[in-house]
């Protein structure tokens, strides 16, 4: 005989005792007797079978639930999570150093800039190709109001965050001044100023 087969008839012996002392007890009348003996040894029937499938039953509730992951055709985008975090100048700005198109160059985040603007030293040194015969785009500098020339850059660096094909403008009025503009900015996934630190992360 299996233990299983044994802790059956182990529960229907001790239904069969507990069953006969309570008629004994209460010396129920005979008919009464035996609906309250079946009704017992049914209850401790199903007792035993619960119990001779504990170790099925215990393996289905301990099984892991797993949630799928959702599939909404989002992919994480090449970059995601580059960050740069650049600290105060002690003149109240924020200055960075980068790379146009792999050549060294420091920049002023301005978001007041609307466009990437460069010294013409830079854009010469970095080998940038400047629109002579276009028309000329009118900017503010800290010297009043300049015509600069269009340019763009194929890739422009800061740290680990970079982005390809950046228009700029070129204007000998920068000095050797470089400043990195909303149109830059603007591709970041996000860009913000906490703890006196700028903080830049691609998108």
């Amino acid at each position: 005989m299996g233990a299983e087969q044994s802790a059956a008839v182990v529960w229907y012996v001790l239904a069969l005792v507990l069953v006969g002392s309570a008629l004994l007890n209460q010396r129920l009348a005979l008919r009464s007797g035996l609906g309250l003996v079946l009704i017992w040894i049914g209850i401790f029937a199903a007792a035993a079978g619960v119990y001779s499938q504990k170790a099925w039953l215990l393996a289905q509730f301990s099984r892991p639930i797993v949630t799928p992951a959702p599939t909404n055709g989002v992919k994480t985008p090449k970059g995601q999570g580059q960050r740069v975090t650049i600290a105060m100048s002690p003149d109240g700005h924020y200055w960075v150093d980068g790379e146009i198109n792999g050549h060294s160059a420091r920049f002023l985040v301005d978001s007041g800039a609307t466009v990437t603007a460069l010294s013409a030293t830079t854009a010469r040194d970095a080998g940038l190709n400047v629109d002579t015969a276009g028309p000329g785009v009118l900017i503010q500098t800290a010297n009043g109001r300049t015509m600069a020339r269009r340019s763009n850059i194929a890739t422009l660096a800061i740290g680990p965050v970079q982005f390809g094909d950046v228009g700029v403008v070129v204007s000998d009025a920068m000095g050797e001044t470089n400043i990195l503009g909303m149109n830059f900015l603007s591709r970041l996934r996000a860009w913000r100023v906490e703890n006196g630190e700028m903080v830049l992360e691609q998108s």
